[in-house]
């Protein structure tokens, strides 16, 4: 069964009672001033930072309206490299307290491979129980006898790949170790749902763009710069504003998603739309699952 992550008792309370608003049927569901949702494509590549995308988006009455849309290495301290970019990354996300972040890597590992007794002492030791991407994804085959395996989220959410596959363990590494860690040790934002989402605070959710994209029968090839992929690009742009009341404001902004042969920025606004539909079930989620260690990813 699904239900919510936090019994009603406690969104009913002075520390959570702003957090939703219930039964209003339409886009204003947020309390307060948490009308911002942040689609976050992330990347562990040595060139992360022109890799890195970021659709910010605000919630309005009838759509939720994709106002900017940009580069992790224009961010403040920011730069191309890396490390440098990651660091921005973290920073950036905590400073925004009234915003929802999706970003699209692993939170965690199958629960057979993590040591740790909550995830917060993962993340938090991340580093020193994995000493570089090699040094994770060895480990994790070695642990789990040469298998891939997946958490219960992962096969829920039909995720393509296991946190340490090898097209995606750099990712998974830099993420948890260069900002949810940062965000973590700091105390700068809410790790959803193994944390308590609280005002004041940005809050962070694990998505997947390709899992996002099969659930509303979009998955199709859309990287390159093919004029059939340029075409797939359009198309699942024009569904997400058809069927999610997603709202491009600018013809500029519109023409920066189509001509990203990458994909990277159409990825980033599907994380935004992911991230939204998560606020707008109230990040329900399996709680027969060891989601308090595995994570959870919204779709």
């Amino acid at each position: 069964m699904f239900y919510d992550r936090h019994p009603p008792e406690k969104l009913n309370s002075t520390e959570h009672r702003d957090v939703f608003l219930r039964g209003t049927g339409g886009m204003s569901f947020f309390a307060g001033k948490r009308r911002w949702v942040c689609g976050v494509d992330f990347s562990g590549a040595r060139d992360a930072g022109r890799r890195i995308w970021l659709a910010r988006c605000k919630i309005g009455e009838d759509a939720v309206n994709l106002v900017d849309l940009l580069q992790a290495e224009s961010l403040p301290g920011s730069g191309r490299a890396r490390g440098l970019n990651h660091r921005a990354l973290a920073a950036y996300i905590g400073k925004q307290k009234d915003a929802v972040f999706g970003l699209d890597f692993p939170f965690s590992l199958p629960i057979g491979l993590i040591r740790a007794k909550t995830w917060k002492e993962f993340v938090l030791t991340f580093e020193e129980s994995y000493k570089s991407p090699e040094d994770f994804r060895k480990l994790c085959r070695s642990e789990a006898k040469g298998r891939e395996l997946r958490r219960h989220t992962d096969m829920v959410s039909r995720a393509p790949f296991s946190p340490y596959n090898l097209r995606l363990f750099r990712q998974t590494y830099f993420g948890i170790k260069d900002v949810l860690s940062a965000l973590v040790r700091t105390d700068a934002a809410c790790i959803l749902p193994m944390q308590q989402p609280l005002n004041g605070k940005a809050w962070v959710v694990e998505i997947c763009p390709a899992s996002t994209l099969k659930k509303e029968n979009l998955r199709t090839p859309y990287k390159g710069s093919e004029n059939n992929r340029t075409a797939a690009r359009r198309k699942i742009l024009e569904a997400l504003e058809e069927n999610l009341r997603l709202r491009v404001v600018t013809s500029a902004l519109r023409s920066k998603i189509i001509s990203d042969i990458g994909g990277d920025a159409l990825d980033s606004v599907i994380a935004a739309m992911a991230t939204f539909n998560a606020c707008r079930n109230s990040f329900a989620l399996d709680t027969s699952s060891p989601y308090d260690r595995e994570g959870w990813v919204y779709v």
